[in-house]
Protein backbone atom coordinates (compact mmCIF):
# COMPACT_ATOMS: atom_id res chain seq x y z
CA UNK A 1 0.00 0.00 0.00
CA UNK A 2 1.34 3.38 -0.67
CA UNK A 3 1.72 6.45 1.39
CA UNK A 4 -0.97 8.28 -0.56
CA UNK A 5 -2.88 5.36 -0.77
CA UNK A 6 -3.06 4.97 3.12
CA UNK A 7 -3.16 8.69 3.53
CA UNK A 8 -7.00 8.64 1.62
CA UNK A 9 -8.27 5.22 3.61
CA UNK A 10 -7.20 7.09 6.80
CA UNK A 11 -9.29 10.00 6.15
CA UNK A 12 -12.40 8.26 4.59
CA UNK A 13 -12.01 5.97 7.88
CA UNK A 14 -12.27 8.70 9.41
CA UNK A 15 -15.01 10.72 7.56
CA UNK A 16 -16.94 7.18 8.36
CA UNK A 17 -16.22 6.44 12.01
CA UNK A 18 -16.31 8.95 14.48
CA UNK A 19 -14.75 6.47 17.24
CA UNK A 20 -11.70 6.22 15.05
CA UNK A 21 -11.85 9.84 14.15
CA UNK A 22 -11.78 10.67 17.80
CA UNK A 23 -8.55 8.25 18.07
CA UNK A 24 -7.32 9.62 15.06
CA UNK A 25 -7.04 13.15 16.70
CA UNK A 26 -5.70 11.89 20.13
CA UNK A 27 -3.43 9.43 19.09
CA UNK A 28 -3.04 9.07 15.14
CA UNK A 29 -0.04 6.75 15.49
CA UNK A 30 -2.06 4.40 17.61
CA UNK A 31 -5.34 4.74 15.23
CA UNK A 32 -3.65 3.91 12.24
CA UNK A 33 -1.83 1.01 13.30
CA UNK A 34 -4.89 -0.04 15.26
CA UNK A 35 -7.52 0.16 12.18
CA UNK A 36 -4.71 -0.64 9.07
CA UNK A 37 -1.95 -2.09 11.00
CA UNK A 38 0.69 -0.11 9.99
CA UNK A 39 3.19 1.19 12.11
CA UNK A 40 4.87 4.48 12.09
CA UNK A 41 8.68 5.00 12.74
CA UNK A 42 9.18 6.39 15.89
CA UNK A 43 11.02 9.27 14.69
CA UNK A 44 8.04 10.23 12.77
CA UNK A 45 5.89 12.53 14.43
CA UNK A 46 2.23 12.65 13.43
CA UNK A 47 0.06 15.75 14.17
CA UNK A 48 -3.70 15.28 13.50
CA UNK A 49 -6.03 18.07 13.47
CA UNK A 50 -9.78 18.61 12.09
CA UNK A 51 -10.87 21.39 9.69
CA UNK A 52 -14.27 22.89 9.79
CA UNK A 53 -16.93 24.52 7.21
CA UNK A 54 -14.70 28.20 8.76
CA UNK A 55 -11.17 26.77 10.05
CA UNK A 56 -8.58 25.77 7.30
CA UNK A 57 -5.07 24.77 7.91
CA UNK A 58 -2.32 25.14 5.23
CA UNK A 59 0.33 22.34 5.20
CA UNK A 60 3.59 23.42 3.70
CA UNK A 61 6.00 20.42 2.99
CA UNK A 62 9.84 20.01 3.68
CA UNK A 63 11.37 21.84 0.43
CA UNK A 64 12.71 18.62 -1.30
CA UNK A 65 15.97 20.81 -1.98
CA UNK A 66 16.58 21.13 1.45
CA UNK A 67 16.60 17.39 2.01
CA UNK A 68 17.81 16.21 -1.16
CA UNK A 69 21.34 15.35 0.40
CA UNK A 70 20.38 14.51 3.81
CA UNK A 71 19.15 11.57 5.42
CA UNK A 72 15.20 12.32 6.03
CA UNK A 73 12.40 10.37 3.87
CA UNK A 74 9.56 12.56 3.65
CA UNK A 75 7.87 10.21 2.18
CA UNK A 76 7.03 8.10 5.35
CA UNK A 77 5.39 10.98 6.90
CA UNK A 78 2.73 10.83 3.87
Amino acid sequence: MSLESLKVQVIKKAWEDPAFKQQLLADPKAAVKDAFGVELPQEIQVTTVEETASHYYLVIPPNPEDIAGGNSNVEVVW
